[in-house]
């Protein structure tokens, strides 16, 4: 029999455990070396793994008992400029090599698109491990991580602030409620369930610590997480709501002046820390982090706000996907004065032309409607690109989990 009859699609259940670690370890070449510098033991890895299959809907392919091709779709929910989306975040994506190239893959992401629509996640977020594949299958960047060292004679001098610095444990319910006042307010981030948090921590060194900033009412209002080796204090991620936590977290960091040669850290904003400094003269490097794709573009724009204007704002186009036929067509987009969308399929012919890929990295605005009509990847009137640059929020996504 071809291998191609053997092969089944299924929901990949508890029982699979085991096989669908063993899957992710190959393709992403997780050795027990690397294991153990973090601590885990491969029967660590796979207790670690059995939330995923209990929550997430994790689809695979099999031939005959024999797990070959996976993906799996945690329930998350990211705040988009003020509403609260059910997310679906795609990950465990691989497949053995041995059955590469017939197609497993491109069928097991539809099928889980497909699921997503059915369940009202009309968006999904990934890590790519290749940028241009998943191009090609309809998700865009829409976010960045910035990397920044500050050697120790360039870190701020410390300023007064109004509330207080404390250390606290990384599992304690402050990091988590500093985090949740954050989100809350800031346009991309997760809104992270213990799913979310168990995938934020799974890679991280026994010896990470976090540092809250309160304010005088004792309101957690940001934090820093970190650690410190051979002289560097290293930041994995530093959250704040205002600028005296940003200053307080600083001045924090500055404390350890006389233990440190420099500062490494991460940050997913497009503001460089270089500008804040007195001594700018640091080192950032800026790569693409997170992508995002539209997977019912009715069902997003149905919760999507737009800014509030004083008429009511109409567009036809042509919308192009490359995998979903319920995205494919010509639609009209009406936006009233409140800001409230509604999109419908039509008839109409229209000159405009956009693709899925370029309208989920417009509306979370990683890229203005401006620049995307300079590079053609938005193909309309500049009348139409003066109304989208009106309408649309001017934040970029800060999205700093990873799963």
């Amino acid at each position: 029999m071809a291998r191609e009859k053997r092969l089944k699609m299924k929901r990949v259940e508890l029982e699979h455990l085991e096989q669908y670690n063993q899957l992710l370890r190959y393709v992403f070449q997780v050795t027990d070396n690397e294991l153990r510098k973090v601590g885990w033991e491969d029967r660590d890895m796979i207790r670690a793994k059995s939330p995923v299959l209990q929550k997430a809907d994790v689809l695979g392919w099999f031939d005959g008992d024999k797990l070959v091709s996976q993906v799996a779709v945690y329930p998350f929910k990211v705040n988009i400029f003020n509403r609260i989306y059910d997310m679906a975040g795609l990950t465990g994506v691989g497949t053995f090599p041995e059955y590469s190239n017939i197609g497993l893959m491109h069928k097991l992401l539809y099928q889980a698109l497909f699921n997503m629509r059915t369940r009202k996640q009309s968006i999904s977020f990934l890590y790519p491990y290749s940028i241009p594949y998943y191009r090609r299958k309809g998700w865009e960047i829409i976010s960045d991580k910035i990397v920044f060292e500050v050697n120790d004679y360039q870190l701020p001098k410390v300023k007064q602030v109004s509330g207080e610095v404390e250390r606290v444990d990384t599992n304690s319910e402050e990091v988590k409620e500093a985090y949740r006042r954050f989100s809350s307010q800031r346009h991309g981030a997760m809104l992270r369930n213990d799913l979310a948090w168990n995938e934020y921590w799974l890679w991280d060194y026994d010896d990470l610590n976090a540092a809250i900033y309160y304010n005088e009412n004792r309101e957690p209002e940001g934090y820093v997480l970190y650690w410190i080796a051979d002289e560097v204090f290293h930041i994995k991620d530093m959250i704040f709501i205002n600028e005296e936590a940003r200053t307080g977290l600083w001045n924090f960091i500055s404390a350890h002046f006389s233990m440190i040669s420099k500062v490494i850290g991460n940050t997913h904003t497009d503001e460089p820390l270089a500008f804040l400094l007195e001594d700018a003269d640091i080192k950032e490097t800026i790569s693409p982090y997170y992508m995002a794709r539209i997977v019912d573009i009715q069902q997003f724009i149905d919760q999507y706000h737009f800014k509030p204007d004083n008429r009511e704002r109409v567009w036809t186009f042509t919308l192009d996907d490359p995998m979903l036929l319920w995205n494919q067509g010509v639609f009209t987009l009406k936006i009233d004065i409140k800001g409230k969308g509604e999109i419908i399929a039509t008839k109409e012919k229209s000159d405009s032309r956009i693709d899925i890929q370029t309208m989920v990295t417009m509306l979370l605005g990683y890229k203005r409607p401006d620049y995307l009509h300079k590079i053609g990847r938005l193909k309309c009137s500049s009348e139409i690109v003066d109304m989208l640059e009106d309408s649309i929020e001017q934040q970029t996504p800060y999205f700093s989990d990873y799963y």
